[in-house]
């Protein structure tokens, strides 16, 4: 019998609620968000995974990886096609009820899949976006030193890495 899963994470805690093919809840726990935490309560319930579903987030690609990686059948979904499909609901706005009304979507099919990029993606993005914050800090803080002596009456000249030039 194949069971789906929804996942509604948030940075502490994640809701999980497992169902079956006939929609029936098998169960709903709440454990801590790491990818470990979760697989072994997937683990513990047993049953044939055919969908694991989670929201995009801050924490979604790091544990779509961690789960993959446990080999569950991870699916991250686009958010805002998920809160509409949640909203139409009229339940009660709960992790608990998020969490089941995913793991229902995975159930029917009713989901947008998004694309997780690799780790390797991931580290290069955020090494460029790091440099980046922090030319710009530079920037920002040799044109307060200009504009801070130039109350004195301190003209500085040319910036380099090796120090200021004078003004000529």
């Amino acid at each position: 019998m194949a069971h789906f899963v929804g996942l509604d994470v948030s940075v502490k805690e994640t809701s999980v609620c497992v169902v079956d093919d006939a929609g029936k809840v098998v169960c709903e726990r709440k454990v801590p968000t790491e990818p470990d935490d979760i697989a072994v309560l997937l683990t513990s319930v047993g049953g044939d995974y055919a969908r694991v579903g989670i929201e995009a987030g801050p924490l979604s690609q790091w544990l779509v990886n961690g789960l993959s990686e446990a080999g569950l059948p991870v699916i991250c979904v686009e958010t805002r096609h998920m809160k509409a499909l949640l909203q139409a609901q009229q339940i009660n706005k709960s992790d608990r009820n998020d969490a089941r009304g995913i793991a229902q979507m995975m159930r029917v099919g009713l989901f947008k899949p998004v694309h997780v990029k690799t780790l390797a993606a991931q580290e290069q993005r955020m090494l460029l976006t790091s440099r980046k914050l922090v030319q710009r800090k530079l920037i920002d803080i040799e044109s307060d030193m200009r504009g801070t002596l130039r109350n004195f009456g301190l003209k500085v000249g040319v910036v380099s890495t090796i120090g200021y030039g004078p003004r000529t």
